[in-house]
């Protein structure tokens, strides 16, 4: 459940019932002050009571006058007597001689149940005060006062009553305010996640800037800080890249060149010696002639298998030939050697000649490869390579780009977290040129693999020769 508030929302709520837990308290010393200011004041009451009564008990002493005359309450009444307020006289049997009582006032509403139901219980509000009458060092009764538990009660809530609107008032203003307050202190927290979505696109250059908050401050410096090391280590990893594949391409053509010197120069030499042992059975032994045959049609085989290897292994002079002629020649070599059951299509905009060559000869390695995965994975049907520059936004790509796109009506491959040599290949190619690459299901059905490599904007390239 909590997850789905934000931090704004369970700050102010924590506020609120911390506010609220004050603002009991703040309710329950006032409802303990009314209380203890009503038994003090019922306190004082009962000590003017017992001497009042201990004066009458001395006056009628000292007049001899009768003892029906005592206890008088009235004089302690008429100056003390509020609504719901007791005074009375309680002798040494027990029983009250004398007991007078003020009204509860009318327009005082009463107070909720739930209210009563939980005050009473809390500070006994009908409890009494009393004040022992003596009468030379002799106990003759007690001076009793009280307060009507209903009355007292009532008080208490009308009190309680003019205090609640004022505390919640305060605690929505408190909420509010906290809660603007917090929304102006978060606000940073945007541009953390803008960065953290720029750098998980791979937008290495993302900066946060400085903060008020030395927390957001403290995070912004350790964003800062990876930011640069996460760029600086791509970097490095890129140039590691490029020299990798430049390494490996040289590989490439190092085996390429020796198996043309060597392995070409050895099935030249057996199709030769087959032609001579041909000659010479034609003349002493017919019976091999069929055995010549088949050696002849063994080496034509193997070698029809090494220029196909030496073209993998070395693509075309792109330089002379430039990328356009190259990937026509690619995709024509395909078409040829799967005899329809594969159907290639290629298409091209005229300014792909003009291409940097370090950037044509990867783009040619990617196509390479991506028609190779196509056949051999994908069990595709139909394949279409395409290949364009262009110098403005499109669907995200690079501000110039050359962007080559291979579609294909097969399977879509495998999962991204399953690549395997071919397009891990092709994505660390893309990667030492900056570049990106998607691979996924088509929208249409079949799989597309779309790559962006940034280059200098058109009307800046070399013309073509």
């Amino acid at each position: 459940m909590w997850s789905r508030y934000d931090l704004k929302y369970r700050l102010t709520l924590r506020i609120a019932v911390v506010a609220t837990l004050c603002f009991a308290s703040i309710c329950g010393y006032v409802l303990f002050d009314i209380d203890r200011s009503l038994h003090a004041r019922n306190a004082r009451i009962a000590e003017i009571t017992a001497r009042t009564l201990q004066l009458q008990q001395s006056k009628m002493h000292w007049v001899n006058s009768p003892p029906s005359g005592f206890p008088d309450l009235d004089a302690v009444a008429a100056a003390a007597m509020a609504p719901g307020l007791c005074i009375a006289y309680r002798g040494i049997d027990g029983n009250v001689v004398q007991r007078i009582c003020g009204g509860a006032a009318a327009e005082i509403d009463a107070p909720p149940r739930a209210f009563a139901t939980l005050y009473q219980p809390l500070f006994d509000p009908g409890r009494e005060a009393t004040r022992p009458v003596t009468y030379r060092d002799s106990r003759t009764g007690d001076a009793v006062v009280w307060i009507d538990a209903g009355v007292m009660t009532t008080e208490a809530w009308r009190e309680l009553r003019r205090l609640l609107p004022v505390l919640g008032t305060a605690l929505v203003l408190l909420c509010a305010l906290s809660h603007a307050a917090l929304a102006r202190a978060l606000r940073p927290t945007r541009l953390i996640r803008a960065g953290l979505q720029r750098i998980a696109a791979g937008d290495l250059s993302a900066r946060l800037p400085p903060f008020d908050l030395a927390e957001l401050s403290a995070i912004r410096d350790a964003f800062n800080q990876l930011a640069e090391g996460l760029e600086t280590a791509l970097a490095q990893r890129s140039e590691l890249t490029r020299r990798l594949i430049a390494l490996e391409d040289d590989e490439r053509r190092h085996l390429a060149r020796e198996l043309h010197d060597e392995f070409g120069q050895s099935l030249a030499a057996v199709r030769a010696l087959a032609a001579s042992i041909r000659q010479t059975a034609a003349q002493d032994c017919p019976s091999l002639l069929a055995e010549c045959d088949g050696i002849a049609r063994t080496a034509t085989g193997m070698m029809d298998c090494l220029r196909g290897t030496l073209v993998r292994l070395r693509p075309p002079d792109i330089d002379e030939l430039g990328l356009a002629a190259s990937l026509e020649g690619l995709v024509a070599g395909w078409n040829r050697r799967q005899h329809g059951l594969v159907q290639f299509e290629i298409s091209l905009t005229p300014e792909v000649d003009r291409l940097p060559g370090i950037v044509a000869t990867n783009i040619y390695r990617i196509a390479q490869e991506a028609l190779t995965n196509a056949v051999k994975h994908a069990d595709a049907t139909r394949v279409r390579l395409q290949l364009r520059l262009h110098d403005g936004p499109e669907q995200g790509a690079p501000a110039s780009a050359a962007v080559l796109t291979v579609d294909n009506d097969g399977a879509a491959g495998e999962a991204p977290g399953k690549s395997g040599l071919g397009l891990l290949g092709m994505r660390e190619r893309v990667a030492s040129m900056e570049g990106r690459m998607s691979f996924a299901a088509a929208a249409g059905g079949g799989a597309r693999l779309r790559v962006e490599i940034p280059v200098a904007p058109a009307s800046d390239l070399p013309c073509a020769a």
